[in-house]
């Protein structure tokens, strides 16, 4: 204790080492706390509890002298002159060689010699590199203490430029003029329609995904609705009633709750690329995520409007109020057995993570198709109707279907081939990165895995020599229910680094309960439009000397 009173103390006295202006004047000039009033522990020990009231001093000291530490810092910053920068001049300090900076509230920050020293990993730091430090605290809100603002004071370089707080103007003739903000972790794949995938080492921190880094699929600008005025209308059956609900009847259904994972039949399409031009967003492993929904049972809504099982073929079609300038709205279907099934368990929902539907994700009511391709979950729903054949829509019938690899724009038929539901098994590695380096020792690799149709994933496989040897990974997250394991499991595996490996080439592959398992490569499924992509996936990596 006497060795570390003697540190505590050396600790003080250079905290209270003023250039100009003594500690107490100091402290009482820059507090932004007027309260502020350093008390002079006693160090009188007596009796048997002389060990914790002495221990009870240290942290008294500790935290007098962290105290002190802070008003210096604050004291010598308020000495010099601040500079002012503009967003613009932020944003190009993104790599070591800038520098990197990022902002909080109006101050601007050069956090480059922390970057390595960050609790989250660098990686997690660099995603704001540039920018506001605000969107990413909100999804972890251990950084809203004092004592990480304190930290971050230390790295505090200047002030924003006041005019860089006005808003910019819009076109208001821009159909895309009025989308919603977006979190900007996100990984954009097209602005127009926005189309984004958080980034991998954000993806699987959370079995749920935070509602602002859920993947974002728009095929059309995101309209802006009323939810006082929405109705949904759902065409009766013959002999039927015809409904139009407002969110007020929706909510008075019986309310359920399911956890679904949703999946872009484009997840991946990137990989393809590699193999032979595709047509469609460059995708990567984001196009995946999973949120907690509820809302109404379709089939409790269809009932109300008397519909029934029927002996012959149907579907539900399904119409969003997002339109082109021509009008034209997107559509999809699902099979009538599917929405009918209480098993299946599809939502209108209208709520997601515990919060209403985010704009971009289909506010105020969308479909949710647990185990079917993200395609079918329309947003925006503005229409329901059951139809003998499925959705004259484009996305229905001419986009959203699987070919031969021998198949190109000159002799496709989509009329030959059936639209996609239920996906294939999946899984991808998050973690580590493509051409990261690792350290020798131990190597951690994390991930997702999924399949469609309520099949559970059974196991994942990890190689770190291309596929020569296997190892069974740790699967994480809810425990599936049999032919309803509507959600992803996480994974992880801790794996010994071979002596002397310079490199590793890592892959993983996903078993479900139906024993499917992942093709090995790519160029047997590769297709013209880039979807189904689920072969291994590979990932490269240096070994630190």
């Amino acid at each position: 204790m006497l060795l570390l009173h003697r540190a505590v103390v050396l600790r003080l006295k250079q905290a209270c080492r003023l250039k100009s202006i003594p500690s107490r004047i100091c402290i009482q000039a820059c507090s932004i706390n007027d309260s502020f009033q350093p008390q002079r522990p006693s160090l009188t020990f007596s009796g048997d509890n002389s060990s914790t009231q002495g221990w009870r001093v240290m942290g008294t000291l500790l935290g007098l002298g962290a105290v002190l530490a802070y008003q210096d810092h604050r004291c010598r910053a308020a000495q010099e002159s601040t500079h002012i920068y503009t967003k613009e001049e932020v944003s190009s300090h993104t790599s070591p060689e800038t520098g990197i900076w990022v902002t909080l509230g109006s101050e601007v920050f050069d956090v480059t010699e922390f970057v390595d020293l960050h609790p989250g990993g660098p990686s997690k730091l660099m995603l704001a590199a540039g920018g506001p430090l605000e969107p990413f605290w909100a999804l972890y809100a251990v950084h809203n203490q004092s004592h990480v603002r304190e930290l971050l004071a230390q790295y505090k370089i200047g002030e924003l430029n006041p005019e860089d707080k006005v808003a910019p103007t819009v076109e208001t003739s821009d159909p895309y003029a009025d989308d919603p903000v977006r979190h900007p972790a996100l990984k954009v794949n097209s602005q127009r329609p926005f189309n984004a995938e958080p980034p991998p080492e954000l993806l699987t921190e959370n079995y749920i995904t935070p509602n602002p880094i859920f993947f974002t699929r728009n095929h059309l600008p995101v309209p802006n609705l009323d939810p006082d005025t929405y109705r949904l209308h759902v065409v009766g059956a013959p002999g039927g009633q015809s409904l139009s609900l407002s969110l007020d009847d929706l909510h008075n259904f019986p309310k359920y709750e399911i956890t679904v994972t949703l999946q872009c039949a484009g997840n991946r399409r990137s990989e393809m690329t590699q193999v032979k031009e595709v047509k469609g967003l460059e995708w990567r492993t984001g196009a995946i995520s999973t949120a907690r929904w509820a809302g109404a049972r379709l089939c409790d809504v269809l009932a109300q409007a008397g519909h029934q099982l029927c002996e012959t073929e149907a579907h539900v079609c399904f119409e969003g109020l997002d339109s082109d300038p021509t009008g034209t709205a997107y559509g999809a279907s699902i099979p009538l057995a599917r929405a009918m099934d209480p098993e299946a368990e599809v939502l209108l929902a209208y709520e997601m993570n515990g919060q209403p539907l985010p704009r971009d994700h289909g506010f105020p009511v969308r479909v949710v198709v647990p185990g079917v391709v993200g395609a079918r979950h329309v947003k925006w729903l503005g229409r329901v109707s059951v139809q003998p054949e499925e959705s004259y829509s484009h996305w229905q019938r001419r986009d959203y279907k699987g070919f031969s690899p021998s198949v190109d724009w000159d002799t496709v038929d989509f009329d030959s081939a059936p639209s996609i539901q239920e996906l294939p098994v999946q899984s991808a590695i998050t973690e580590p990165r493509d051409g990261e380096t690792v350290e020798s020792g131990e190597v951690t690799i994390k991930g997702y895995a999924w399949s469609g149709g309520g099949r559970a994933v059974i196991r994942v496989d990890v190689s770190l020599d291309g596929g020569l040897t296997w190892q069974v990974a740790k699967l994480d997250g809810e425990e599936q229910r049999p032919r309803k394991a509507w959600a992803w499991r996480l994974w992880q595996l801790k794996a010994p680094v071979p002596a002397g490996q310079k490199e590793l080439n890592i892959v993983c592959k996903a078993v479900d309960d139906g024993y499917n398992v992942q093709p090995d490569t790519v160029a047997p499924i590769w297709n013209l439009r880039g979807v189904l992509s689920n072969a291994w996936h590979r990932v490269h990596v240096y070994v630190s000397p």
